[in-house]
């Protein structure tokens, strides 16, 4: 199975979406750097979100990251997943963003495969506040093969 159909077989839709103020996803030679995404859910991990909730949030952030990705490449297709950076809004004594970012490398790594073209470079930091109050905010880096 490609990338494409792992993720259509794990419930993504993809469809066009309109342009808007800044660009989510860019083409720079043979790579596509994404935009921040950042998550439906709001709130502070580590005061009124547990880890599992920013599982939950990062991985909402890997499903609006990969649209945008199709949305300039159109396909998943033919890419490897070089470089996530994934940022939570968490309290000051928090310290599991890495728990809270696995839930988008383990979207990507069931997509690209965890030991291929899913196998990623990735940072998880705390912030004392992302825009909109999000929960996560997640960019990242893809690399068009060929």
């Amino acid at each position: 199975m490609t990338p494409q159909q792992r993720a259509e077989s794990l419930g993504l839709k993809f469809e066009k979406q309109m342009p808007g103020y800044l660009n989510l996803c860019i083409r720079s030679g043979n790579q596509l750097l994404t935009s921040g995404h950042v998550s439906d859910l709001k709130g502070k991990l580590g005061a009124d979100l547990n880890t599992e909730a920013g599982y939950a949030a990062a991985k909402n952030c890997a499903e609006k990251v990969l649209r945008s990705v199709w949305n300039t490449h159109g396909t998943l297709d033919g890419l490897r997943v070089l470089k996530v950076l994934g940022c939570v809004n968490s309290t000051l004594d928090f310290t599991e963003q890495h728990l809270v970012i696995n839930g988008c490398s383990d979207l990507l790594h069931q997509i690209f495969g965890k030991d291929g073209d899913g196998y990623h470079a990735r940072s998880a930091l705390g912030f004392v506040q992302l825009p909109t109050g999000a929960a996560v905010e997640v960019e990242a880096i893809f690399e068009i093969k060929g």
